[in-house]
């Protein structure tokens, strides 16, 4: 059970919720004294007709409008029911319930002045697997996310039947989910409403799902440019660690030293010693820089991850709506923590990196269709060469010559399109967050597509190099012993086993590779036996992006 008391959430944590994990409400008394002095302190203010925005005028540019104290409970659900107007298709159940964790640990941080009964529902609806219908459009990411907050904060408290939620598999108005779990609406405070929907932690719950996803790229990619090198007999020498010893940046010895584990004992790398002695001419004495340049160009890409993932998480664990009010002093603040800039800009740079990785992968697919540079291999990858019909890979070539684009046009940055004219003026930058972060998840989808498409790529590849080595079409025994798993979990998932006597596609004719891309999408898409079967790469990525 992960504990929720303003700080210390991690990725890991995110997603573990994001899937179904319980969670509970700190109880740790310092931790309980803020959240009740916070309160207390625009109790106080109210009482004293101190002025303080959002709870005793309107907002935003209407701010200059006094609400009577009569009224300023009906200005907090006002708040909620006026925001909603989303349109687009709904958010996952995984993305709200981090949004809604997000929020909670966000609120418990005790500078925002919700009782600890509200942020407790916020826990109830996770725990009881109440899920709020919230949807993609609607927010800008300046005065928070708005929209997308207040449909789970005006179902968390039950404020109007027409606000659904999805509950034990069926979908029923907010009230009668909180009648099945013992809840009755919850009237608010002054301050409340405000605080549930004004904050950056739907796109927050969003990216941070996205991060999750992005790192299972990356070992993906990692573990198929690894059957790749080895299907086209590269060297190893790139990986020296003396090499990025002298050019020590951090990304860089990481992906060298990924590289080195992943293509260690196998039959099919050259090791320097034998480049040279084999080296007469009519070949290249060193790799193309798709391979000998490999630890350059990924390192930035796995750098750039990391820096995004602390932003995540430093958002994550943050309090990001206005006013805060401090629960030491009672000073209140006005304050921007609600611009989600941090979220649109990390957003901006994964959908970026996964593009430059996509873009290194559909190089050396290239490399493996040309038999030019395959070094001996069949014109794209054909099985049977003596049917003399065959195509092989070629239509599955263009297949990925179609989704590499739309991953680079998906890679433009977001946060630099804003209005300067929303809201009245007030809002006048924004960031754009939630849109980045969906075009993000949007991209993370087609990269899923692409790698599906790679690995047949890489599967046949590896099996013909096999078999033109007298070994049978069973790669298993001149692979090195880390891409062995790998490699037979997507040829079964592909195909079925290997066969020594017929590489993954033999004749066009025997069946259609949309087929094995499915079967492989499927998998990815689900985190399945792939991803265990390279899972110390995948531990590695995570503890350099998580840090």
């Amino acid at each position: 059970m992960i504990t929720i008391s303003g700080e210390g959430l991690t990725l890991e944590q995110i997603a573990a919720v994001s899937n179904g994990a319980e969670v509970r409400l700190t109880d740790d008394a310092t931790i309980n004294a803020r959240i009740d002095a916070s309160v207390a302190k625009v109790k106080a203010a109210v009482e004293a007709g101190e002025p303080i925005y959002g709870v005793s005028t309107l907002y935003g540019g209407m701010a200059d409008r006094i609400v009577p104290i009569e009224r300023m409970v009906e200005l907090q659900h006002m708040a909620l029911w006026h925001h909603k107007t989303a349109t687009g298709p709904r958010l996952s159940r995984q993305d709200v319930r981090a949004a809604m964790l997000l929020r909670a640990n966000s609120l418990a941080k005790g500078y925002s002045s919700v009782r600890r009964e509200l942020i407790e529902r916020y826990v109830t609806f996770l725990n009881k697997g109440v899920t709020p219908h919230v949807f993609k459009r609607g927010s800008i990411g300046a005065s928070g996310d708005l929209c997308p907050l207040s449909y789970i904060g005006a179902s968390v408290i039950g404020l109007d039947p027409r606000f659904l939620v999805e509950y034990g598999g069926e979908d029923m108005s907010c009230i009668e989910a909180l009648k099945r779990i013992g809840l009755e609406p919850l009237e608010l405070l002054p301050k409340e409403g405000l605080a549930m929907n004004n904050g950056t932690t739907a796109s927050t719950g969003v990216a941070a799902n996205n991060m999750a996803r992005a790192q299972n790229i990356a070992a993906l990619a990692f573990a198929a440019q690894a059957l790749i090198f080895q299907a086209l007999l590269a060297t190893n020498h790139s990986f020296d660690p003396v090499i990025h010893q002298v050019k020590p940046h951090p990304g860089q010895i990481f992906v060298a030293d990924q590289f080195r584990q992943l293509l260690e004992g196998s039959a099919l790398i050259r090791t320097k010693a034998a480049v040279n002695q084999e080296h007469k001419g009519g070949d290249l004495i060193q790799d193309r820089y798709s391979f000998r340049c490999l630890p350059q160009y990924t390192g930035p890409i796995l750098e750039g991850l990391a820096n995004a993932g602390r932003q995540i998480a430093i958002e994550a664990n943050s309090a990001n709506d206005n006013p805060l009010i401090n629960p030491d002093t009672g000073e209140v603040y006005h304050t921007g923590n609600f611009l989600a800039q941090y979220t649109a800009v990390a957003m901006d740079d994964v959908r970026l990196h996964l593009a430059m990785l996509i873009k290194h992968l559909d190089v050396q697919v290239a490399l493996l269709a040309t038999p030019e540079f395959s070094k001996g291999l069949s014109p794209s990858l054909v099985g049977n060469e003596e049917h003399g019909l065959n195509l092989g890979l070629k239509s599955l070539q263009v297949q990925c010559n179609s989704i590499g684009p739309l991953i680079h046009f998906h890679g433009r940055s977001m946060a630099d399109l804003y209005p300067t004219h929303a809201e009245q003026f007030n809002q006048n930058i924004n960031s754009q967050a939630m849109n980045s972060a969906n075009l993000a998840r949007e991209t993370i989808e087609l990269c899923e597509h692409f790698l599906a498409c790679v690995l047949v790529f890489a599967v046949q590849a590896v099996e013909l190099r096999s078999g033109k080595n007298g070994r049978g079409y069973d790669a298993t025994g001149v692979l090195s012993q880390a891409t062995r798993p790998f490699y037979r979990a997507a040829r079964e998932i592909a195909s079925g086993a290997p066969d020594p006597a017929k590489p993954l596609v033999w004749d066009d004719m025997d069946g259609f590779i949309e087929d094995k891309v499915a079967n492989l999408l499927a998998d990815i898409s689900g985190g399945g036996k792939l991803l265990a079967a390279i899972a110390p790469t995948r531990r590695a990525i995570a503890a350099f992006v998580e840090g």
